[in-house]
Order: structure tokens, then C-alpha cells, then sequence
């Protein structure tokens, strides 16, 4: 493996600003025949992250949204400014997991139905901040966290870029952009496909990553939270020990990269990781006997440095997302950047695929694990494990997309076996997002009414909720 800054060349650069002038000249014509459209998308993120990031990934999808090339297109929620995307409990840095509301626990009980001894959900509604509301459902049942992990690895990537920079945030910029990584063997196996963007044939390629693929640590981050790619994952699990390690000195050489996990004791390693992945865990307030990432997410990462289980609560994901919106995982801009990679993820999936939320902006991870064993009549299919079936979401929504009349966190773990669990948490989305609009319904109509009275209507108590159905619809997006 090889580290190097990135240099762009002379064409590089011209295609870039060439890239910006179209842009440009898009905007421009958009602008002059819709004035509204203009002043709320000019900027519409991600479409002017490109140059800022390095994400080739949101070139293509700028692109997309300028309809000068064919590709899916982003719901309405998706399409937030920069700006916009922003970490929102600030001044309410003292807020913690304020005591159960029972209603509302029985209310989310009903949505989950005959299942639900086999769920595990933690619900925030920040809709009334001053009148937050939290319910939980088997809250403290620990689970395997599956791809939600990935957390914990940008968590432990960006407390170590605050350590040796705790002052400097263009130092930590520099570290995430100009750094470029190429792949090796520690990316083996990985089924999970990413976007390439060719600069030199403004080309787009998907595929999984390969030995010798080369891009900024900035774009493995994003392969890690968008397409949940587990190379990326563990390539970053892998360079964060070296950060760690090495300090100032990282980028190192392949050669000093190559001798460290050669040559450095088993158990030095293990330490190491654990300094990476579970130190940030408990700096940052967190039960490390709650919520645990212990390991590499490949195969190779897991031979050559030995870790341990991983775990998680609803309960536990719940503060660290709630931390996130204060500013409190690890600080205000590292907080606000997690959040920013949970917002321009590739495709909504799963949870996030409910068609309640296109409208609404969605910052979300999602992981699961299943296996399957014969069984007389049953077909093993994606997502139906009859073994286990693991499916986890975390997720902050904002709804309305800017006008943010409902905001809530909702952190939600599954084991039901035999059945589509990504359609399963898509269908749950649904059922609480009707369920907290309806809630709030009296207090936003009041709020829109002109010369409203100062006596406020009784909330909405009586919501029947609608449990999950016992055979799921087909899901709207390919999961």
C-alpha cells in the first residue's frame, strides 16, 4: 500500500473548472426562468460539494440533477444547500434523554404489534424542543450493530484528527482531502459496490473496490457511510490505527505501513485498535458495555489484527445520534461533518425508503446481518433470515426538508425472522411518521392560524396506531 498527497495535473484541474462553469452557466439559466428555484437550491447540496470534498461520487449526481447526464435523481428531501445541513440542538448542549412518556411507548408497542418482542426502538420527538418527548421499547437489549458500526469508525477517525489537531481545522481538511489512499489486501472480501468517478474520461464506474484503487480518505469515508462498502470501511480502520500510531508523522510509507503490521506484536495491534474504535467510545460519554464496535469489517482485517464482539442498544445509539445534533461527538465540527455524510447518502434504502419521508430530509445508517439453515418450505432470500435477521436504522428526520415542522431521532433494531426486514423498517417509518405528525397536528395548526387564542389544543392522545401488517407490501426501492 502506498499513501501519497493528492497532485492534481493541469488537465485535472481544467476539467474541474470547466465542470464548475457548466455548473455555473446551469444555475444561471435556472435562476433567470424560476427566480424561487434559485434562491432555494442555488447551492443545492450535494451538487456544490464536489470541489469542496473530493466526493467524485456527488459530480455524477450534480449532474444528474442538471439533467446533463441520466441517472435517479434525488427525492425533494434530499436536495437540502450546505448550509442547510447543519447540526441543530446547539443551544441545548445540556439536554439528556428526558424520562419515558408511557403513551407514547404503548403508541409505538401498537406499531410493532405481535412483533415486538423481537424489536428494540428508541424514539426522540425534538418537534416542541422545549417539550421533547422519549419513548422506548426494549431499549437496553443488546443487538450486533451490523453496518451501523460504521459510526463508530467515523467517530474514532474524526477524535483522533481532534486530538492531533484540536485548533486546526484546515489541518484536519488537509488530512481528509489530500490524502490519498490506495487499497490493498486488508479491503478482501467485500461484496458492497461503490461509485468511481473518472476525472480523465468523466466516466462513472461502479463496482467493488480493488486492490490498487486510489482515491482521498474523504471518499472513503463516503464509501463507508453512503454504499456501506466494508473495504472502506476497514481500509479506514486500518489507516485510523496508523493515524493513531504515527501522529504528525501520518502519511506514512508504504514500507513503515507494511513493517507496523508485519512485525508489531498481536497484541500491541489489538490495542491499538481498541485505542482507535473503543477509547473515542467512552471519551465522548458512552457506555462501552452498551455499545461496542469491536472489530474490522473484512475478513483480512479481522485475520491480521484480532478485536472482539461488537454490540449496541437502541438506547445507546440514541445518545450518540442525540450527541451528534448538539455538537458533542467529539465537537461541533466533527459532528456536523458525521451528520453531513448521513445526509448525502447514495439512494435512500430501507427505513429511509419510506415514501412518508421523500419529502423530508433523512440522515441515516443502516446494517444488516442474516443467516439462513434448510428448513422444510422455506427459500433463503435477502433480508429473511431464518436463523437470525438482524436490521438496524438510525435516522434523523427533519420534515418538512427546511422547514423542520417535525424533527425526530429514532434508533431501531430488528431480529424477526422469515420475513423482509428491510420492508419492515420502511413500513415502520411510515406508521411513525404518521404517527408523530399526528401528534403535533393541533400545536402546528394553532401556530398557522393568524390571531391564534394562547389556550393550546390537547395533543393528539388518541392516535390508533397501525401495526406492521403481517404480509409486508413490496418494497419501493431495490434494498
Amino acid at each position: 500500500m502506498q499513501i501519497s498527497p493528492n497532485k492534481p495535473t493541469n488537465e485535472n484541474l481544467s476539467r474541474q473548472l470547466m465542470g464548475l462553469v457548466d455548473a455555473a452557466r446551469i444555475v444561471l439559466l435556472l435562476c433567470l426562468s424560476a427566480p424561487l428555484w434559485c434562491i432555494s437550491n442555488a447551492y443545492a447540496y450535494p451538487i456544490d460539494a464536489f470541489e469542496e470534498t473530493g466526493i467524485g461520487r456527488l459530480e455524477v449526481m450534480r449532474r444528474i440533477e442538471a439533467e446533463t447526464i441520466k441517472g435517479r435523481k434525488q427525492p425533494k428531501g434530499a436536495l437540502l444547500s450546505t448550509a442547510e445541513v447543519d447540526i441543530r440542538l446547539r443551544e441545548h448542549t445540556d439536554m439528556e434523554l428526558p424520562p419515558a412518556d408511557g403513551v407514547f411507548r404503548r403508541q409505538i408497542e401498537g406499531l410493532l404489534g405481535d412483533y415486538v418482542d423481537r424489536y428494540a426502538v428508541s424514539v426522540l420527538d425534538l418537534s416542541d424542543v422545549d417539550n421533547p418527548r422519549y419513548a422506548e421499547v426494549n431499549g437496553n437489549v443488546a443487538r450486533n450493530p451490523g453496518s451501523v458500526g460504521k459510526i463508530i469508525v467515523a467517530l474514532g477517525l474524526y477524535q483522533t484528527l481532534a486530538d492531533l489537531y484540536p485548533d486546526d481545522i484546515d489541518a484536519r481538511w488537509r488530512v481528509l482531502r489530500d490524502t490519498e489512499i490506495i487499497a490493498d489486501e486488508f479491503i478482501i472480501s467485500d461484496h458492497h459496490t461503490v461509485r468511481m468517478w473518472d476525472r480523465e474520461n468523466e466516466k462513472l464506474i461502479r463496482r467493488p473496490l480493488e486492490i490498487g484503487d486510489r482515491a482521498s480518505m474523504m471518499e472513503y469515508v463516503d464509501w463507508m457511510i453512503s454504499p456501506s462498502a466494508n473495504a472502506a470501511a476497514a481500509t479506514l480502520t486500518k489507516h485510523g490505527m496508523l493515524l493513531t500510531k504515527f501522529g504528525h508523522n501520518y502519511p506514512v510509507s508504504e514500507e513503515v505501513s507494511k513493517d507496523y503490521f508485519a512485525n508489531t506484536p498481536r497484541a500491541e495491534l489489538t490495542e491499538q485498535l481498541a485505542t482507535f474504535i473503543q477509547s473515542p467510545v467512552t471519551r465522548n460519554g458512552f457506555d462501552l458495555d452498551k455499545i461496542r464496535q469491536g472489530s474490522f469489517f473484512t475478513r483480512t482485517g479481522k485475520r491480521k489484527v484480532q478485536g472482539t464482539t461488537s454490540y449496541a442498544t437502541s438506547r445507546e445509539l440514541m445518545k450518540v445520534m442525540l450527541r451528534m445534533e448538539q455538537g458533542r461527538l467529539v465537537d461541533e465540527f466533527s459532528s456536523r461533518e458525521i451528520k453531513r455524510m448521513m445526509y448525502v447518502t447514495e439512494r435512500r434504502i430501507r427505513y429511509a425508503s419510506a415514501p412518508a419521508l421523500r419529502k423530508s430530509a433523512v440522515y441515516f445508517k443502516s446494517g444488516s446481518l442474516y443467516k439462513c439453515e434448510p428448513e422444510p418450505d422455506f427459500v433463503c432470500k435477502k433480508y429473511h433470515g431464518n436463523v437470525r435477521n438482524f436490521m438496524n436504522s438510525v435516522a434523523i428526520v427533519e420534515s418538512p426538508a427546511g422547514e423542520r415542522k417535525l424533527h425526530y431521532i429514532v434508533t431501531l433494531m430488528s431480529n424477526v425472522l422469515r420475513r423482509n426486514s428491510a420492508v419492515d423498517h420502511q413500513t415502520f417509518a411510515t406508521r411513525l411518521h404518521r404517527l408523530i405528525e399526528a401528534y403535533h397536528k393541533p400545536r402546528l395548526e394553532e401556530a398557522s392560524v393568524p390571531n391564534a387564542t394562547e389556550e393550546k389544543a390537547p395533543p393528539a392522545q388518541s392516535v390508533t396506531p397501525t401495526p406492521i401488517p403481517a404480509s409486508p407490501p413490496e418494497p419501493v426501492t431495490d434494498n
